[in-house]
């Protein structure tokens, strides 16, 4: 057996274990991604975990279960969490550790032993699309304490974290799943901001950290974060003095492999200072018998060293021994208080909302491919997307979007409404631009938990004063 198998974590088609892939783990596969189309109903997401460690009983089992609008486990219902960025907000390092404490715990139940978060990238571009809510601030401080509080608490049930999106995503206005961004920041600039949060990350005992498929120009004109041994391995390991797995971000993504495909991303990956390549949501067998040729090929020709694809898998199978042999995780406790999500509401001075009657309009745009399809938002009269008229309104209307500076056809919408019905509310459940006009209320959040919130308060109504 070559040492390909133990570095590669696909994901799959279904919500039951393809013979191939239980194969695959057999034969020594690092282990499987998982994504909201393979989770049906926590009976059958156990059964499919215990399938994968039936096959292997070191597989790693990831999700990305960020707590907040970011959730598989949840997709069909929305989470019951408030998200990062709300949970800087309300700015409570111990409620940060309890939601934190409650992700793992639910993980750890269903059988997945490694969660894809949390995101620790510092949201510097408000039109930054990929990651806003996913964020917990703009302050690089106040994102470190809570990377530290959320990753501490997590690792403490049994489930590792991976800090993401190293060396940080939050200052581009571009979709890593759709393009190469560029972040043109020295390496002091980095220290000072970006680096932060993954600092506070290492030294609070996260497993894994997460690459970003985004170029740094100053300190690598050539390779993106993925493909970089300068940012992998000279910075995260060697300044960083990280020691733990280095994950990739999907190679299927156009940051990582629009110009090369797949198989050659694997490769540079390994090379740059990759442990765990997580290849994509609906892979192949074929696909992997690709990407392991190529790496094989690699270490054939030379252009790969055997020792780094050796230390790569090393790293893998270690951690996941180490998961292996955690202490049983008490239940979850999934009852956050609405009220603490209030708090972390901004509400323009002078809005009032009328709790009694009333017309709520959700405003549906098109769903980050990070954050995927998933229900938000309160309880709404309509949905309606571009090109849509409003409804009859009755009362007072109220527009729910998210994002609602980037979208046209939202800040039109809401433009001709309120000169229609001048005590319109605008709702923003994303990450507002406080330079722009369309946020009279941001919730900084769009989970279940949230929409909750933002319903029962809307049901209350407000003279204006800030909740």
């Amino acid at each position: 057996m070559t040492g390909a198998p133990r570095v590669l974590l696909p994901g799959f088609v279904g919500t039951t274990l393809p013979e191939w892939l239980a194969a695959r783990l057999r034969d020594g596969l690092a282990g499987v991604c998982l994504f909201g189309e393979n989770v049906e109903s926590r009976d059958q997401l156990r059964a499919l975990t215990a399938a994968i460690y039936a096959a292997n009983p070191h597989a790693l089992i990831a999700i990305d279960e960020e707590g907040g609008d970011v959730t598989r486990l949840y997709q069909s219902t929305g989470a019951p969490f408030p998200g990062n960025a709300l949970l800087g907000r309300i700015n409570d390092l111990d409620y940060t550790a309890r939601v934190a404490t409650a992700v793992g715990r639910e993980l750890r139940s269903v059988g997945v032993n490694l969660n894809f978060a949390p995101d620790v990238d510092i949201n510097s571009n408000p039109d930054n699309p990929v990651i806003g809510v996913r964020s917990f601030g703009t302050n690089p401080e106040l994102v470190a304490v809570h990377s530290a509080a959320w990753v501490a608490a997590h690792e403490a049930t049994g489930v590792a974290v991976s800090a993401k999106h190293f060396p940080g995503h939050g200052d581009t206005a571009q979709d890593s799943h759709l393009a190469l961004p560029v972040v043109d920041l020295p390496l002091d600039a980095l220290r000072a901001r970006e680096l932060l949060p993954f600092e506070a990350s290492v030294a609070a005992g996260a497993s894994t950290i997460m690459s970003s498929h985004i170029l740094l120009p100053q300190l690598d004109a050539d390779n993106p974060a993925t493909f970089s041994r300068v940012i992998l391995d000279d910075l995260l390991r060697g300044e960083l003095g990280f020691g733990g797995v280095i994950v990739s971000d999907a190679l299927d993504m156009v940051g990582a492999s629009g110009e090369t495909g797949i198989a050659r991303a694997a490769v540079r990956a390994i090379a740059a200072g990759c442990d765990l390549l997580c290849i994509g949501t609906r892979n192949t067998d074929e696909q992997l018998a690709e990407i392991g040729a190529a790496l094989d090929a690699a270490v054939d020709s030379g252009e790969l060293a055997a020792d780094r694809l050796r230390d790569a898998g090393d790293r893998n199978v270690a951690l996941a021994t180490r998961l292996a042999s955690a202490a049983p995780s008490p239940a979850a406790d999934t009852a956050f208080s609405r009220e603490r999500a209030v708090d972390g509401f901004a509400v323009k001075p002078g809005v009032v909302v009328v709790g009694a009657r009333r017309t709520v309009v959700a405003l549906e745009t098109e769903a980050n491919i990070a954050v995927g399809v998933s229900p938000w938002g309160p309880p709404v009269d309509a949905r309606i997307g571009e090109g849509d008229p409003l409804p009859d309104v009755a009362g007072q209307l109220v527009l729910v979007g998210k994002n609602n500076h980037r979208h046209a056809w939202v800040r039109a919408l809401a433009d001709s409404a309120r000169r229609a019905h001048p005590d319109t509310v605008v709702i923003d459940m994303g990450w507002p631009d406080t330079a722009q006009d369309y946020a009279d209320i941001a919730t900084f959040g769009a989970s279940r938990h949230v929409g909750e919130a933002l319903g029962e308060w809307l049901d209350r109504g407000t003279e204006g004063d800030t909740p």
